[in-house]
């Protein structure tokens, strides 16, 4: 039988967890304060889905090799759905307008339309609406 994780936690570092968690907050997400204190913030993407925001020093704690410089090189892409094209708009629009920088043109690919984003740390975001109905005609 195949694994399937009940929740999902991707742990990221952070230089300024304060200005990491205003942003992501005048995105719209939300931070659960019983997994967060001044040296991480627990951010909630859904039921079973959290990004961990870890200050820097506190997630070298956690590693025996260098933190990744991402403001340099990308280190990965975390990509969430949405649940249409102008929530995809929304989302984008406000990540840039709170320091976000994007990172990529957005693509529509006629099924899935996507818009990109570097955080202020420089970690990639990808935020996607596919329409499946579409997607069985492409």
């Amino acid at each position: 039988m195949a694994y399937k994780a009940n929740h999902v936690y991707v742990n990221l570092p952070v230089k300024d967890l304060n200005r990491t968690k205003e942003f992501f907050s005048s995105i719209g997400f939300e931070f659960n304060p019983q997994f967060s204190d001044d040296k991480s913030a627990c951010m909630v993407i859904n039921d079973n889905t959290f990004v961990q925001m870890l200050a820097e020093s506190y997630f070298r704690t956690f590693v025996d090799k260098p933190v990744a410089d991402v403001a340099s090189a990308a280190g990965g892409i975390i990509a969430l759905s949405a649940d249409s094209r102008e929530h995809v708009d929304e989302l984008a629009d406000k990540a840039l307008t709170a320091g976000g920088k994007q990172f990529k043109e957005p693509a529509d690919h006629g099924f899935m339309y996507v818009r990109s984003f570097e955080d202020l740390d420089g970690h990639l975001w990808e935020i996607a609406y596919m329409d499946m109905s579409a997607m069985s005609q492409a």
